[in-house]
Formats: structure tokens, sequence, C-alpha cells
């Protein structure tokens, strides 16, 4: 214990001074010089283990002003009548309502090539031997099957987009019955 007190009492001026530049506060400062003593003096015999007592200090010192300073952000309060945050989900993400009835507006190959490919996941190279076509004309129908679903949702659903060419916003079109 008697090494502590040396230690401290050799280091306490420097410690308490690089502590007021930081905080800005003398009555902070004291604050942070006396948590620093505490818990010098919780690690007892390791303490006196210690081969640089004053490392150990600005060490933990720096330490504990940086959790010091990240727990004093500003607040700012915020009035009671204050609305929660609407968990709305992305425009884009609830177009999927419009999909049905605007898929059941196409015409059969579109609708076909939508589903199995787009919807269902099926390779374009899968689609072509299934229809009896080349890559590239399976390709192109893909493609233009694409382009007809983007009028029909465009037009039909009302679709905007933003500057960056995202959805964002459209009017629900109920599905056909």
């Amino acid at each position: 214990m008697n090494c502590l007190m040396q230690a401290w009492h050799r280091h306490e001026g420097e410690l308490r001074g690089w502590m007021r530049r930081r905080l800005g506060s003398p009555a902070d400062a004291e604050d942070a010089l006396q948590d620093l003593f505490l818990k010098a003096l919780r690690h007892r015999e390791k303490f006196c283990e210690l081969v640089n007592a004053r490392a150990w200090l600005f060490e933990v010192a720096r330490n504990a002003l940086a959790d010091r300073l990240r727990v004093s952000r500003d607040m700012v309060e915020l009035p009671e009548d204050l609305a929660a945050p609407r968990e709305d989900t992305a425009p884009v993400d609830s177009l999927a309502g419009c999909l049905p009835r605007v898929l059941s507006e196409l015409a059969p190959d579109d609708r076909e090539a939508i589903t199995l490919c787009d919807l269902g996941g099926l390779p374009q190279e899968a689609y072509a031997r299934m229809k009896g076509l080349t890559l590239p004309g399976a390709k192109s129908r893909i493609q233009r099957a694409r382009k007809r679903l983007r009028e029909r949702l465009t037009d039909g659903c009302q679709v905007s987009l933003d500057a960056q060419g995202q959805v964002s916003d459209f009017v629900p079109r109920p599905p056909l019955r």
C-alpha cells in the first residue's frame, strides 16, 4: 500500500493538470482524479508490482476520460407529445401488392416468362430449353416481358420515381377476384 501512496503523491499534480486541461473544469477534474485513485486502490498489491506506475495511472486516466466524455454527450430533450417514428417499409417493398393484379393483365407468354424466371428463379438457359428457344431469343423475350411489366406497373399503379430512379410512391390496386 505504501508504494501506491508514493506513486500517487509523485504523479498526482501532473494527473490533476492533465485532467483539468482535458475536462475544462476543476471540479470535474477532481472527481475524475478521485475515481482514478479508487481504481488504483482496488488494485492493492498488484499496483505495487507494476513496472511503470505513472504509465498505468495515465492509461487508466485516459480510458476513464474517454468513458466520461462518451457519456456526457449533449442530449436534447424531446417533447412529450412527439409522435413515435413510423415503421414504414420502402415504397418499392409495398409495390409487391400491385404485382398480382398487373401480372394478371399481362399476355400469357409475358406472365409465364416473369413468373418462371424472375419470381420462380428458373435460369434463362432452362427457360430457353423448355420453350424451344435459343438463349438469345429467350433473353429477348424475358426482357420484353419485363419492359411490359414495368409499363403496366407504372401506368396501372401510378408509380412515381425519384431522381435516382427509385420507387418513391404508388397507388395500390386491389387484386382481381
